[in-house]
């Protein structure tokens, strides 16, 4: 019953409750998936929260020596048993060699984003060059715009999503108010169809293909924070290119969490952070992508209201 590369998730879990003979929602499911799990090793990596050590509930419906089942990934990772060795050796270094502690030992800190951006690479399928690990997403997404959207009269538009992630709608409203833009005129939101929760890839294509003329900048989340809905990335890349729109992603639920392959799919930029599925804590780097294409081409645009 092992799984081909090629084979969809939903249609591994119906062929082995196939073999199972029970539903896919049966526990047996779950029980052989995690019995046969290549990474289930790495759970014994981490501090997993005990029942009784969590805010006040009621410990007669549960066993209070249990370890929680935690779903708060997409908010701050559980944390990582190495975490305070680490910590203790830096603090240990800071003490012992003060300002020394910039450029010397294992973990040198005025380079301490380039020891880590190689990890990165295939996490995000990019080059090291392309890559940046810096800021917070906010702010990456913000220096990002400045490079990318450069509207004109005629091209002024940015597309995204409906429920865009909150921080990121308000970075766009910033970004066309900085440029003297109309928010209403210029924030170019698409929302799936009358009774459905998720976008449909056609209604994405049609309206890129429509108004893509108009479009500076098309930014939608790699996988959406509210209905989980994985995007079809390299189809809105190529689209959206195909019209001369820059395209960028917001991969903060993405990264870490799905394939990706920035480089090859073409994409323009993009940026993430590091607490969600790569398991940071509070503190953690950003990241931030731009293709190596853009590198003797991108720079921040001047500011002059679009008239």
């Amino acid at each position: 019953m092992e799984p081909s590369p090629l084979e969809l998730p939903a249609d591994t879990v119906q062929r082995i409750a196939a073999a199972l003979q029970c539903h896919p929602t049966d526990e047996r499911v779950a029980l052989y998936l995690d019995e046969k799990d290549e990474l289930k090793h790495f759970r014994d990596y981490f501090y997993i929260p005990k029942m009784k050590d969590l805010p006040p509930i009621d410990l007669s419906l549960v066993n209070k020596d249990e370890n929680a089942i935690y779903f708060l990934g997409n908010s701050l990772g559980l944390q990582p048993k190495m975490v305070k060795t680490y910590l203790e050796e830096e603090l240990d270094k800071w003490a012992k060699m003060g300002a020394y502690g910039h450029d010397v030992g294992k973990r040198p800190w005025i380079t301490g984003d380039e020891c880590i951006v190689g990890l990165m690479e295939d996490i995000v399928g990019a080059n090291e060059k392309e890559i940046a690990l810096m800021n917070a997403l906010t702010v990456n997404l913000h220096l990002l715009l400045l490079s990318f959207f450069k509207p004109t009269p005629k091209r002024h538009k940015i597309l995204l999503e409906a429920k865009a992630f909150p921080s990121d709608h308000y970075a766009i409203e910033s970004q066309l108010q900085l440029h003297g833009l109309n928010v209403e005129k210029s924030m170019r939101i698409i929302k799936p169809r009358e009774g459905e929760e998720i976008l449909r890839m056609e209604d994405i294509l049609e309206v890129i293909e429509k108004e893509g003329d108009s479009i500076a900048v098309i930014l939608f989340s790699g996988v959406h924070f509210y209905s989980g809905q994985l995007l079809d990335m390299p189809a809105i890349t190529k689209a959206g290119q195909a019209k001369g729109c820059f395209v960028g992603f917001d991969l903060a639920h993405a990264v870490g969490n799905v394939e990706l392959h920035l480089h090859d799919w073409g994409v323009d930029f993009a940026c993430w952070c590091s607490y969600k599925y790569l398991n940071s804590g509070a503190g953690g780097l950003a990241g931030a992508f731009v293709h190596e294409k853009h590198t003797h081409t991108i720079r921040p645009a001047k500011l002059e209201p679009i008239n």
